[in-house]
């Protein structure tokens, strides 16, 4: 018969238990052990990425803008008068004098007056050639009548100094010799007041003719002025230069004042730059700059800054003091750096990617071993083109990384191949 034993069934409970805590125990410690590993360095090619040297030095501070080369005079030439555009002589790109016919203009009401001024003129002078006419006609009726009172007034007088004698010597009735006295002196009277009578009617009809003469050298001034109005419809370009555009068509109709075309002086040049706005407010007026026309470098001055921002951008004109390489032209692209200031004796090194001025950033600094690269954070200063100033997180030599790391956000650490 078959005695149960309770103390074996126990004590494979208790070597099952024992032998459950043995395994348990180091799984949770391996596990635990793997939970606090930092994640693995992930792997950076070296060739892949922009390094620099933190340097103590010098530093020129200096501002870029991208912009186009524009002429320093720009010349738009409008419509003198309203009209149609009849032709087109030049095209943008020609070469042109002042004398240069660019556009014909036609006005049809224009011709129409210079037609009438023109009858007018003709009109008045035939009534000057009929009116120089008349009064001749009248000056010499008048100088027959004063010529016929001089004789008579002679012949009185000689006839009273006659009668005067006789009378004196007693062979005259006095009767006789006062009626003789006093045709004589009507005869001087009526030859003077004639001589008066002349003397105005020569200034009347010199007054007549001027008045004439004035009335038909107005006229001719106005068809003079018709002329030129009707010359000036041959729109000239006005100045030696090169025709940069023009915005009209043959057969359009344009009002006065309308731009029918632009010359430009293609050697006075300057550079328009578009300067980021938060760069903007350091440059001044009178700042050297260079400007580069992919085909030479021209050194300038800042002439004038746009006091309006338009799209983040400040417009900045240089004025360029070098001589302008070949292929310069308006409307070319350059790139243009501004010199702001110069700062002596500070830490700087290049600038990093999305890194902003007097801000706080973290860069990857690399180890002194070269093999990886550790995550500190940096205090920025003052910056340039290519170069900022260190403030803080950096001394002189060390290596950074300026690329943009941001795939690599969830490390502080990166190896580098």
């Amino acid at each position: 018969m078959d005695i149960p034993r309770q103390h074996v069934r126990r004590q494979k409970i208790i070597r099952r238990i024992a032998i459950g805590f043995a395994i348990l125990v180091p799984v949770a410690g391996l596990t635990y052990y793997v939970m606090k590993l930092k994640p693995a360095a992930p792997p950076v090619d070296r060739g892949a990425v922009w390094m620099d040297s933190v340097k103590r030095g010098n530093m020129l501070r200096e501002v870029r803008g991208l912009g186009t080369l524009v002429p320093e005079e720009i010349l738009n030439i409008p419509a003198p008068y309203g009209g149609r555009v009849e032709r087109i002589h030049v095209l943008p790109g020609a070469l042109v004098t002042e004398d240069t016919i660019l556009v014909d203009l036609r006005n049809t009401d224009m011709e129409q007056q210079e037609l009438d001024a023109r009858w007018n003129v003709q009109q008045a002078e035939s009534e000057l050639a009929n009116l120089k006419a008349t009064l001749e006609n009248s000056r010499l009726n008048e100088k027959a009548d004063l010529a016929g009172l001089e004789a008579t007034f002679k012949r009185a007088k000689d006839k009273n100094d006659h009668d005067e004698i006789l009378f004196k010597q007693g062979l005259m009735l006095e009767i006789d010799y006062k009626v003789s006295k006093s045709q004589a002196d009507e005869a001087a009277t009526k030859f003077s007041i004639e001589q008066e009578r002349d003397t105005s009617l020569a200034a009347s009809l010199a007054a007549q003719l001027a008045a004439k003469e004035t009335s038909v050298t107005q006229l001719k001034a106005m068809l003079q002025l018709r002329r030129d109005q009707l010359a000036a419809l041959k729109v000239r370009a006005g100045v030696a230069g090169t025709l940069q555009e023009v915005p009209v068509q043959s057969g359009q109709q344009v009002a006065a004042g309308t731009n029918v075309a632009i010359v430009v002086q293609p050697r006075k040049l300057k550079a328009e730059l578009k300067v980021p706005e938060t760069q903007a407010k350091d440059v001044q007026i009178g700042q050297t700059a260079s400007v580069d026309t992919r085909n030479g470098v021209i050194a300038g001055r800042v002439s004038r800054i746009d006091p309006s921002v338009r799209d983040g951008s400040v417009v900045v004109d240089v004025r360029l003091e070098g001589a302008l390489p070949l292929g310069a032209r308006p409307d070319l692209s350059v790139d243009g750096t501004i010199q702001i200031e110069k700062l002596d004796n500070v830490v700087y090194v290049g600038k990093p990617t999305n890194a902003a001025e007097n801000g706080v950033t973290e860069l990857f600094r690399v180890t002194p071993d070269g093999k990886e690269a550790v995550r500190v954070k940096v205090k920025l200063g003052r910056s340039s083109v290519n170069v900022i100033e260190v403030v803080e997180g950096l001394q002189v030599g060390d290596r950074v990384i300026l690329s943009d790391m941001s795939q690599q956000d969830g490390y502080d650490r990166v190896r580098l191949n």
